[in-house]
């Protein structure tokens, strides 16, 4: 128990064993990875995530073993074996527009349904650019789960 009190993370936090912000968002390497109760392979298995580029956000960490939780909130301790720091989306609003540019006036070169798993490569304070079937567009932030409201990368 003081593993998983010790492990969760508050906003603007560090974490202890990667320095890394917490929270923040990695994607499953693994096709299935066991969601643990507590961190270390004695911990009973609660579930398990079954889909390889699934976003999940880290919310603490604990030696090898990372406190990950879904869009749904969902979640538990996963070692850090099974993540990866490539950034991946979950598409959550139905048919939502993958744009040739970052304005929703351009070509839309897609439609992407819900529960669709994006690879995102940039994002811009309202928009990101991500890669979804082989076909690169821009889709709006407010439509993917996997990134915050406020970053900005390149």
């Amino acid at each position: 128990m003081m593993g998983q009190m010790a492990g969760t993370a508050w906003a603007g936090e560090r974490g202890p064993q990667t320095g890394l912000p917490l929270p923040r968002f990695v994607s499953l390497k693994a096709r299935e990875a066991n969601v643990r109760r507590g961190p270390s392979l004695s911990h009973r298995i609660d579930w398990v995530f079954q889909r390889r580029g699934m976003p999940l956000q880290v919310v603490g960490e604990y030696e090898h073993w990372r406190r990950v939780q879904d869009q749904d909130g969902v979640g538990g301790w996963v070692h850090y074996m099974l993540l990866s720091g490539a950034r991946t989306g979950l598409v959550e609003t139905d048919l939502a527009g993958l744009y040739a540019s970052a304005d929703t006036r351009s070509l839309v070169k897609a439609h992407l349904e819900a529960g669709v798993i994006v690879s995102i490569e940039r994002c811009k304070p309202a928009w990101c650019r991500v890669r979804a079937e082989g076909i690169k567009g821009w889709v709006e932030k407010k439509h993917i789960w996997g990134v915050t409201s406020e970053e900005v990368f390149p």
